[in-house]
């Protein structure tokens, strides 16, 4: 799966700072993200159309007041929405992490290369033609359509002489997100109704969710992230080259396996839940390599802990912005998103991974 791309850069161009230097940056970047995290689910909590003071919200976690509108609205709508932020943006954070190191593509993303359009396609399959209607039903044709998706865009962005550079990936999924969207969209034509509960969802949103479909996607993408903290380590033999990496008895089939099962689990249960929401699986991995470097051990921990705040801020900004109406978070990540990846293909020179 090499797309020749280095994934790390020459030695002489790496970090000098001091070995306990690194790692002291390294624990400083893991504690930000914690309470950056931590800041990001309060304040989701308390602001909205009606903001919530902090010790009626503590009231409502812990002595829940049915007849309290406040408690009602913090334990039945933002309580659900914030985790299902924390888990999704977990989970599409580090399925892009994944997804760019197997590939050696920094310009890989779950939703660039078509792996959340495949997922929601085959939702939209489910709900609009076999007339399924609850998370419980369409899960499983989510991580289908995650698992089909990929493996159509690296078919596609392999077929040729250079075989899967970074730009033909990209392309390609570009190409089937279209192609899936048009097709999708002319299946929700055929039953508005039954799309019309599924509106916010189709573009990428985590409002209006229960504690029920947090509940059912927790599980998998529990395990997803536990099997991606687990392919960390490989991953770094296989950023030296797929030769060397089995030189070092890294198992590639073994690891490339448990990638395409981790970043399944991961982009199908959380499109299933929260949408198709883009550029997360971009942007957070790169950024986060700022302070980590190239090990994917730090990669991976680093982005479950900033890519739910990205998708938190970017819900609690959607709130704020034309409250009392609101914005999709999967708009304010295109916003955001779709400049980074410009930006990252007009480079010369891809950034190691």
């Amino acid at each position: 799966m090499s797309t020749g791309v280095p994934l790390s850069p020459p030695a002489t161009t790496r970090c000098r700072l001091p070995a306990r230097s690194r790692d002291r940056t390294k624990f400083l970047a893991l504690l930000a993200g914690a309470v950056l995290l931590i800041v990001a689910m309060a304040t989701s909590l308390l602001l909205g159309a009606r903001p919530v003071a902090a010790d009626v919200a503590l009231q409502a976690l812990f002595g829940f007041d049915p007849t309290s509108v406040e408690h009602v609205i913090i334990r039945d709508y933002r309580l659900p929405r914030t985790l299902l932020g924390l888990l999704a943006g977990s989970a599409f954070g580090v399925s892009g992490a994944l997804i760019q190191a197997a590939t050696r593509n920094p310009l890989a993303d779950p939703g660039i290369l078509g792996v959340n359009a495949g997922a929601a396609f085959f939702v939209i399959v489910a709900v609009g033609i076999l007339g399924l209607r609850t998370i419980d039903a369409y899960l499983g044709f989510a991580m289908l359509g995650a698992v089909v998706a990929t493996a159509v865009v690296y078919a596609v962005g392999a077929n040729g002489r250079e075989g899967a550079t970074p730009m033909r990936l990209v392309l390609a999924g570009v190409a089937l997100s279209a192609v899936l969207s048009g097709i999708g969209s002319s299946i929700t034509l055929l039953d508005p109704q039954a799309f019309e509960q599924m509106r916010h969802w189709s573009i990428g949103s985590i409002a209006g969710r229960d504690m029920h479909i947090v509940a059912v996607v927790a599980p998998m993408i529990g395990a997803g992230l536990l099997l991606a903290l687990a392919l960390a380590r490989p991953l770094n033999a296989v950023a030296l080259g797929d030769e060397l990496a089995s030189t070092l008895g890294a198992g590639l089939g073994r690891t490339r396996i448990g990638v395409a099962i981790a970043v399944t689990l991961l982009a199908g249960g959380a499109t299933a839940a929260a949408g198709p929401v883009g550029f997360i699986g971009l942007m957070v991995p790169h950024a986060v390599r700022w302070f980590s470097g190239p090990d994917q051990r730090w990669i991976v921990a680093l982005t479950a802990l900033f890519s739910p705040s990205l998708i938190l801020a970017a819900d609690i900004a959607g709130r704020l912005l034309i409250a009392p109406d609101e914005l999709e978070a999967g708009i304010l990540t295109a916003l955001i998103g779709a400049p980074v990846l410009i930006l990252l293909a007009r480079r010369r020179k891809a950034t190691g991974l």
